[in-house]
């Protein structure tokens, strides 16, 4: 039980972002950020600059447990703007309800990622889309993950993601589900072993400008759902702190971000009682006008 945390990259979705990671992972409903490629790729379709990000991990201070990730997002065409437009459940601020836009053709992300050392790594190279629509954003993403164990070789598969966002009381409450691994492919044949199919759904809540609660279960079709939860303030637009809990394996989060013009650094620290403590730390940089 208590290796659980530590298998948790298992082939699996894993965390993107020190932003989700100082929430526990709760990050199913969050949008228009470059990490949406990772939580749920429908949230990219409310991106509206291009944006690179990368993504560092270290779990209970081992080198075999690191994790490394580079995503990329861009908009494609543009929207004429209809009035004082906002980032969804990305941005802080409340505002009246307007007509807000979004690219006109949807947004593409490319991701690659690293987890693991010498004995054991994964690599994933993912390609996805995201359109928004209305109150609705949907979203797609296929990866190619490698497998290598040194002594037995590689091994590579083709996964498929499905994922959708609906914002169910503007600027407010936003719903979002997503499906990983929806093929259930299999990885070896030695005990039918499979890459983890994982659903996750779960809820964004904006009380206010300042405040932000989400709430999600994560589900792998072998084992117990895990239920999160997490808090996230924001005293000035620039500066976040945040919060989290994860009922499964037990871990609570603590994290912080700061926005420097088009940077955006975030940092999470991670502990679970029988394990230590993980670290997390994300920077991503946006260019040009909003859409």
């Amino acid at each position: 039980m208590v290796w659980l945390p530590a298998a948790a990259q298992g082939n699996g979705p894993g965390v993107r972002g020190a932003r989700a990671a100082g929430l526990s992972n709760a990050s199913v409903a969050l949008s228009g950020e470059v990490w949406s490629m990772g939580n749920n790729v429908a949230g990219v379709g409310e991106i509206k600059q291009p944006s690179v990000g990368f993504y560092a991990e270290n779990r209970y201070f081992s080198s075999a447990l690191n994790v490394g990730a580079l995503t990329v997002a861009l908009p494609l065409g543009r929207q004429p703007s209809a009035g004082t437009p906002t980032d969804g459940m990305a941005a802080p601020q409340v505002v009246a309800p307007v007509a807000r836009t979004w690219a006109r053709h949807g947004v593409v992300a490319f991701e690659a990622q690293r987890f693991g050392g010498t004995l054991y790594n994964e690599t994933r190279v993912g390609a996805g889309y995201g359109y928004r629509f209305g109150q609705i954003s949907l979203g797609a993403r296929v990866d190619m993950l490698q497998v290598s164990i040194e002594g037995l070789g590689s091994r590579r598969v083709l996964l498929g993601t499905l994922g959708g966002q609906i914002e169910i009381l503007p600027n407010r409450l936003t719903f979002g589900a997503s499906l990983y691994n929806l093929s259930q492919t299999k990885l070896a044949s030695y005990q039918d072993e499979r890459v983890p199919t994982v659903l996750k759904a779960g809820l964004a809540y904006r009380p206010g400008s300042q405040v932000l609660l989400v709430v999600e279960t994560e589900k792998d079709v072998e084992r117990d759902a895990n239920f999160k939860a997490g808090l996230e303030y924001r005293p000035v637009p620039v500066l976040a702190a945040r919060l989290g809990l994860a009922s499964l394996t037990e871990q609570a989060s603590a994290g912080i971000g700061v926005a420097a013009g088009t940077f955006q650094i975030d940092y999470a620290a991670a502990f679970q009682q029988a394990l230590g403590f993980s670290h997390h730390l994300s920077i991503s940089k946006s260019w040009g006008k909003n859409q």
